[in-house]
């Protein structure tokens, strides 16, 4: 049988292996407990908003709570899939192409933060490690400010 792909290819390049690909399919691109915490907090003082919805006129970008009127895109991240300083972590095994995929994944929020910026947006963005009380107090006082 002639060797596979994943073989001849360079370490920095290799993607993860089918398990660890089937465990990050696995993972909530939305609602996830802290994203819940955060709207369920938003709900009690009072405000509506979208979940995962698109910007107009702005392919591929939904923040994970909209308010479409003051125009206030909310982001919960993930310490390890956006890269936090204090809690993010990097996996032994193959870390050259987790290092190059974290950093994929915050260059692209910090494209979407600029993105939004120009469109008017004021774009909010918690790790998922802070405490979410306090977070739905700051929306709120954003929302509040924009409208």
């Amino acid at each position: 049988m002639p060797p596979s792909n994943r073989q001849s290819e360079p370490l920095a390049a290799q993607s993860p292996t089918p398990i660890t690909s089937n465990r990050m399919k696995a993972v909530r691109r939305r609602d996830t407990a802290e994203e819940i915490r955060l709207r369920r907090a938003l709900y009690k003082m009072g405000l509506r908003y979208g979940v995962d919805s698109p910007i107009t006129g702005i392919p591929r970008l939904r923040p994970d709570i909209v308010f479409a009127g003051p125009r206030v895109a909310v982001y919960v991240d993930g310490c390890f899939w956006h890269g936090c300083p204090i809690h993010g972590t990097r996996p032994k095994s193959n870390s050259a192409w987790w290092q190059k995929k974290i950093a994929e994944n915050v260059a692209r929020d910090r494209r979407h933060n600029e993105r939004l910026a120009i469109e008017g947006w004021l774009v909010l963005r918690f790790w998922g490690h802070e405490d979410m009380e306090l977070a739905a107090k700051l929306v709120h006082e954003a929302v509040a400010s924009r409208r």
